[in-house]
């Protein structure tokens, strides 16, 4: 799945993500009126309007991007109808040709984090036949509990021809309370890249890099120049642009000499663009086409330092 990633982003000359996060807060008005007209003001009432509001996002942008990363949280939020929401998004995803990265930050051992990795990259047991449960291409992973979490996902990515991202250096404010302490010396998200580097060794791709790839934020970008030499072979998922706070100039080094090696998240900047005074002239009721400026100019914006 990584050569396709790397692939789909050469294509597209896109190295981002759209992150398909969505608060109901941001779904337009029109939708979540039609939906609760339908389904009344209910777990399924919501879980449709952001189902309606995700598929308009996809059809404005699949064109233009190689991925998508959905958020888990904020379906579940919505319980079960939430649940299948997502589902439907990543079906939806998966059938206009985008490589879909299920941010589900999981993290456990033994038989609990393989049937972590079964039911979302892998095929499950039911009887005689197998089947594919959520089916995303790529996770994001937790590596806290250290190999014994990690191993599973590895294992039903050889099989499966899947992918991970791990949690290496976050970008949020309070990652440093635990990622920047010293151990031996040098910092604990070193160390973790110098584990996703070892965790990768044997799941190279054509494209010359691995499956396990790592989670880097965009706002803390000479950590992330330091950590692109220590796992050289591995993708990296970068959060933090701009809502956050990480700027384009900042991201060159997270990149190799080929101009590959990073894929940028934007998540509410982008499926929330037409709240933001920059996109305001498109409205509401053209949400979707605010969304695909905010892309080109997302897209723009990293080619402009690559």
């Amino acid at each position: 799945m990584i050569d396709k990633l790397v692939k789909k982003i050469k294509e597209t000359k896109a190295p981002i993500v759209v992150g398909l996060d969505p608060m109901l807060s941001y779904v337009p008005e029109y939708i979540k009126k039609t939906a609760f007209d339908e389904y009344g003001e209910t777990l399924e009432g919501a879980a449709e309007a952001i189902w309606q509001y995700n598929k308009g996002i996809v059809d404005a942008v699949h064109d233009l991007i190689p991925a998508v990363k959905p958020q888990i949280a904020m379906y579940e939020q919505f319980g079960i109808e939430g649940l299948k929401a997502f589902q439907k998004t990543v079906d939806y995803c998966k059938s206009k040709g985008l490589v879909v990265i299920a941010d589900i930050k999981r993290g456990d051992i033994g038989s609990t984090s393989a049937a972590y990795a079964v039911g979302h990259l892998g095929k499950v047991a039911v009887g005689s036949k197998t089947y594919s449960a959520f089916g995303e291409d790529f996770a994001t992973v937790n590596p806290y509990l250290g190999t014994d979490g990690i191993k599973p996902f590895v294992d039903v990515c050889k099989e499966e021809k899947k992918g991970i991202f791990v949690l290496v250096k976050t970008s949020n404010p309070s990652s440093g309370e635990f990622q920047d302490r010293l151990v031996d010396g040098k910092p604990l998200y070193e160390l973790v890249g110098a584990m996703v580097n070892e965790w990768g060794k044997d799941t190279i791709g054509e494209s010359g890099y691995s499956s396990v790839g790592a989670v880097v934020g965009a706002t803390y970008p000479e950590m992330g120049k330091v950590l692109r030499k220590i796992m050289p072979k591995s993708f990296i998922l970068v959060p933090g642009y701009g809502a956050q706070g990480g700027k384009a100039a900042d991201l060159v080094h997270y990149f190799n000499e080929d101009g590959l090696g990073a894929i940028v998240n934007s998540s509410r900047g982008i499926i929330a663009a037409y709240k933001q005074e920059k996109y305001a002239s498109f409205g509401e009721a053209n949400y979707a086409d605010a969304s695909r400026q905010a892309v080109v100019d997302m897209i723009e914006d990293i080619n402009s330092v690559l």
